[in-house]
């Protein structure tokens, strides 16, 4: 089974996906002249509510959509992807995760745009937005196996598979065996059922409960793990310069600091190991954040489309390069075997030697649990097109009991599925986007004219 998910996998994400996504998002920059970058002023007085209009249609402000959106990105893919990333393909996979995100951020203010743009009625006659409604209303009727195609891998992509997998991981690695607890099924049980009853709180209560417990977690989860990583570098300041010219450096040398021969030898997979780690962070042409933005109170697709696009921003540019920096300056990726969770708790616990491993114990905590609830919206969401809203609860059931298998799996089974199910959602979103990019373009001529 193991072998059979990492094949999948690694054909799902072969070239002509990288082409896809990282082609498409830089024609996507092209074809913009550089929009996003332009009105990152702008995108940020949005956010701050200065445009906010109660009478608006839609559900949620725009910070929550962001934070919604953001609780779902930020989370396993910069801890635990990152440090994925690095044991893997050295210091150097971490600029093409970088590549990853600045097209990204073009991506996602296209894809946000249009979930406003192209906005569709469920069964229920509410409003709903994302990929499989701008397929739908933007193209027409007969690209709706589009639809269909990322409804079904939305659902299985949507799972909180990766997360509660390291979030047990973390629990048995910083807590129970230090604590001599003998962990095995039955622990991983045990934490599977206290995080079922959490989440079942939260989801059971719809999209309102899911973003106000997200605009409440995410800011302060980030402000606590910028200042933990912070006082790591501080405490390695002097080998800080040296780490951040070797991610720049190690991004071209084909030869790695870790790795196995065969991805030593290849350039291309250094610079798909990155795109596909930030593609698994911040989720830029996957087509998740576009259905929390699609939720959004405004009438205007560009405003939200240009909120979307701080998304990577924050995600990849900031805290998945702390994380990276966090790892490189302590050493630890050179001298343990640790991977994913453990190899940046192993960081925190080289600078903070008694307390290190708890604080990110705590950062892990509400990055999992966070996500866990945005995750189960964007999963009934697709069932609710799929199936027609009075049905899309059914989904809850199903993400509940991938929590109690995630549990109890390895690690890189649940990462192959996740990394496999990502990329064929990447594929309706990106060639609607891509189809649909010149519509956004008229619409934000249109947009800044008038502000």
């Amino acid at each position: 089974m193991e072998q059979l998910i990492k094949t999948f996998s690694d054909y799902a994400w072969g070239l002509p996906l990288v082409i896809l996504l990282i082609g498409g998002g830089l024609y996507l920059l092209v074809l913009s002249r550089f929009l996003p970058f332009r009105y990152f002023g702008h995108a940020i007085q949005v956010l701050r509510g200065k445009y906010d209009d109660p009478n608006d249609p839609g559900e949620i402000s725009h910070f929550k959509a962001l934070t919604t959106a953001l609780s779902s990105t930020i989370g396993m893919g910069n801890i635990a992807g990152v440090a994925v990333a690095i044991s893997v393909g050295g210091p150097g996979a971490m600029f093409w995760m970088w590549v990853s995100a600045i097209v990204g951020m073009s991506t996602k203010f296209f894809t946000s745009s249009l979930a406003i743009m192209y906005r569709g009625k469920d069964s229920a006659g509410e409003l709903q937005g994302g990929p499989m409604y701008f397929i739908q209303e933007g193209l027409g009727k007969s690209w709706k196996p589009l639809a269909v195609m990322f409804s079904l891998f939305g659902m299985i992509g949507a799972l909180p598979v990766v997360n509660v997998n390291q979030l047990t991981q973390a629990i048995n690695d910083i807590i129970l065996i230090p604590n001599g607890v003998e962990v095995g099924l039955k622990s991983n049980l045990i934490v599977a059922a206290i995080l079922v009853g959490l989440t079942s709180v939260i989801i059971l209560g719809g999209l309102k409960r899911i973003s106000n417990a997200a605009s409440k977690m995410v800011p302060s989860m980030v402000l606590l793990y910028f200042v933990l990583v912070l006082y790591i570098l501080i405490s390695n300041y002097s080998v800080v310069p040296k780490y951040f010219i070797l991610m720049f450096t190690d991004a071209f040398s084909a030869d790695f600091y870790k790795g196995d021969a065969f991805m030593g030898g290849v350039l291309g997979a250094l610079i798909l190991l990155g795109i596909r780690r930030g593609a698994f962070s911040n989720e830029a042409g996957i087509g998740t954040a576009p259905m929390a933005h699609g939720a959004a109170k405004t009438d205007e697709p560009i405003r939200e489309g240009l909120v979307a696009m701080l998304g990577p921003a924050i995600d990849t540019l900031i805290v998945c390069t702390l994380t990276a920096l966090a790892i490189l300056v302590t050493g630890v990726w050179e001298t343990t075997s640790n991977n994913g969770v453990s190899l940046t708790a192993s960081a925190f616990n080289h600078v903070m030697p008694v307390y290190g491993k708890y604080l990110l114990m705590v950062c892990v905590l509400i990055f999992s649990i966070s996500s866990l609830f945005s995750y189960a919206y964007y999963g009934s969401k697709c069932l609710g097109f799929l199936i027609g809203a009075d049905k899309k609860h059914y989904y809850n059931y199903m993400y509940i009991l991938s929590i109690i298998i995630a549990a109890t799996t390895p690690f890189s089974v649940m990462l192959n599925l996740i990394d496999g199910v990502f990329a064929l959602m990447a594929i309706p979103t990106m060639l609607a986007t891509i189809t649909l990019a010149p519509k956004v373009i008229v619409e934000a001529k249109k947009y800044f004219k008038t502000l």
